[in-house]
């Protein structure tokens, strides 16, 4: 291993290597840390706080002007819109996609829904603010910021096979009788796993649970037939 007269400004300089002998090889340069991308730890909370102050001022506008039952409809359309069409929050989402095409994509949806003015401009205003790839988490503070103004209860509805409309309808009525609440907005789901009945929870994080399938009375036979 032999050095360059060039290089040899200071002892302990780099030296270039014509070969590397077997008793001094030639050093290899120190391999680059490899690239990570990381979000912040408290980016939930940062997202959180987008969607709650976004979804605070639109109800508040919406009081204020009697309009919050319209756009609380149109909220619920869009929320449908995008959960039967995952490629349109995927494409809304994409912040290399341009504005204008995402306003005109909302404007369609706007058009044939019929939506309220205070939606419409709301949703121009989350993509002029860059925001609008945080509309579903908006949608659903907003949808928790309408029950609480509203005092409506939502409740989950699980049963082994769809329920026809009376079915919800008592459903709905006696958790109103349980609560106390002005209104009770029911979402069913269907789960062939109950076999038969259903489940409705309710409350603040589901806390309150109330079990008429026929997989939970076989599970408390079980129960009760273990313990004798």
């Amino acid at each position: 291993c032999s050095t360059r007269p060039s290089e040899a400004r200071t002892e302990g300089h780099r030296r270039s290597c014509y070969p590397p002998t077997a008793t001094e090889p030639c050093p290899r340069p120190p391999r680059a840390p490899p690239l990570t991308t990381s979000l912040p730890p408290d980016f939930p909370t940062q997202a959180s706080a987008v969607a709650s102050g976004y979804a605070s001022a639109l109800v508040e506008a919406c009081s204020d002007k009697k309009a919050l039952e319209s756009v609380h409809g149109d909220m619920e359309t869009i929320a449908a819109y995008m959960a039967a069409n995952p490629s349109v929050g995927t494409f809304l989402s994409n912040p290399t996609m341009d504005e204008k095409a995402k306003k005109d994509v909302l404007s369609k949806l706007g058009k044939e829904a019929d939506f309220h003015p205070f939606t419409s401009n709301f949703l121009n205003l989350l993509v002029d603010k860059k925001r609008i790839g945080n509309v579903s988490s908006i949608i659903e503070e907003f949808e928790n910021l309408y029950c609480e103004s509203t005092d409506t209860q939502i409740a989950t509805v699980t049963s082994a096979v769809k329920l026809e409309n009376e079915q919800q309808f008592m459903i709905a009525k006696k958790i109103q009788e349980m609560t106390g609440a002005k209104n009770i907005k029911l979402k069913p789901e269907v789960d062939p796993a109950l076999i038969g009945g259903f489940v409705v929870t309710y409350g603040k994080d589901g806390s309150g649970y109330i079990d008429m399938s026929v997989a939970g009375q076989v599970a408390n036979l079980k129960n009760q037939v273990a313990v004798v």
